[in-house]
Order: C-alpha cells, then sequence, then structure tokens
C-alpha cells in the first residue's frame, strides 16, 4: 500500500473557467487533471466494469464539466460531472496514481478511441479507410 504522506494531498482546488482539478502534495509536488481526463478514468464500475476486460470506454465527453466536488471522509473526493455520471469515488491513493500516470493514460485512452474509431467529441463521427 502506498505511504498516505505520498497520496494525501495538502491542497485540492477546483478552476471552474478551465475545468481543471489542481492538486498539490506534501512533497512540493503539484498536478493539474482536466473535467474530461477525470470523468473518463471514473474508477466507477460504469466506467471501470466488475473485472478485468469488463471496461467501458468513454466516448463524446470532450465537453463534460464538473458541477460539484464532495468530499468523502477524510479519504477521496465524489465527483458529479454536467453529463449525470456521479457514481465514482475518487481514493486519494486512486487521484495521485492518475496524476503519476497522467500522460501514458491519456495515450492509451487516445489510441483506444482511434482502434475503436470513436471520438471525444460528442458531435463527431469518425469514419476510416483502408486500403
Amino acid at each position: 500500500m502506498a505511504d498516505a504522506s505520498n497520496t494525501t494531498p495538502t491542497n485540492i482546488k477546483f478552476r471552474k473557467q478551465s475545468q481543471q482539478l489542481d492538486i498539490s502534495y506534501p512533497n512540493g509536488e503539484a498536478f493539474s487533471l482536466s473535467s474530461e481526463f477525470l470523468r473518463v478514468h471514473s474508477p466507477s464500475a460504469e466506467v471501470r466494469g466488475h473485472g478485468a476486460g469488463q471496461e467501458t470506454l468513454q466516448t463524446g465527453k470532450l465537453n463534460v464539466h464538473i458541477t460539484e466536488l464532495v468530499p468523502v471522509g477524510n479519504y477521496a473526493l465524489q465527483l458529479v460531472f454536467s453529463d449525470g455520471h456521479d457514481s465514482g469515488i475518487f481514493s486519494w491513493t486512486y487521484l495521485r496514481e492518475l496524476c503519476d500516470q497522467q500522460d501514458a493514460l491519456w495515450k492509451e485512452y487516445l489510441q483506444k478511441l482511434d482502434d475503436n474509431k470513436e471520438s471525444r467529441d460528442p458531435d463527431e463521427q469518425v469514419v476510416k479507410f483502408f486500403n
């Protein structure tokens, strides 16, 4: 299990205009996670499923916004999104994982969208032509 001093934020600030969740840690590290990134990586069963291979690719979330942050005890945040999604509880440990792996997770997500001919934009349909 990760050391709580490395996973428990010292400060969390949500910037509504840019839709960025800023998270600071005791060691001075700071991260910024977008609403879209958090929505597509929600820890909910709706997104992650109930086991390996049961994940649901989240598409069309480009314009999703966080509408509310709800503290859950001293260990997590529940995020409420503009598309009605509110079942993910983001523990401090999971938020730290998202911060540490943000670049790789985003790249993987974009590749999955491409592989499945899907888009981040809810008003866009992707068509691929094969030679």
